[in-house]
């Protein structure tokens, strides 16, 4: 079993940045991938960014060039910063860690919420 923490949401004012951090433990062989996801009220959850093992990104095109993904695999954890922070990015922020070295599982974290507001 793999436990995800999150941390970092919180409230800012538009033009502001925040920082969430995903650690995960647990029972880890490797990791293939970690991202985050966000999910607005009365929306679908989306993929915002996401970084695999080799260190490929991919981001939503929405936020390209205002957020930047990393990891730090010893401490299998990833990290999202956001700068330039606009209204339309206030959303539950939640991370994903998709497992490998054998079957591939996909596990989630509890959600932090990202606040954008004046």
């Amino acid at each position: 079993q793999v436990h995800l923490v999150e941390s970092g949401g919180g409230s800012v004012q538009p033009g502001g940045s925040l920082r969430l951090s995903c650690a995960a433990s647990g029972s880890i062989f490797s990791i293939n991938s970690m991202g985050w996801y966000r999910q607005a009220p009365g929306k679908e959850r989306e993929l915002v960014a996401r970084i695999t093992s080799g260190g490929s990104v991919n981001y939503l095109d929405a936020v390209k060039g205002r957020f930047t993904i990393s990891s730090d695999n010893a401490k299998n954890t990833v990290y999202l910063q956001m700068n330039s922070l606009k209204t339309e990015d206030t959303a539950v922020y939640y991370c994903k860690v998709v497992t490998g070295g054998g079957p591939s599982y996909q596990y989630w974290g509890q959600g932090t919420q990202v606040t954008v507001s004046s």
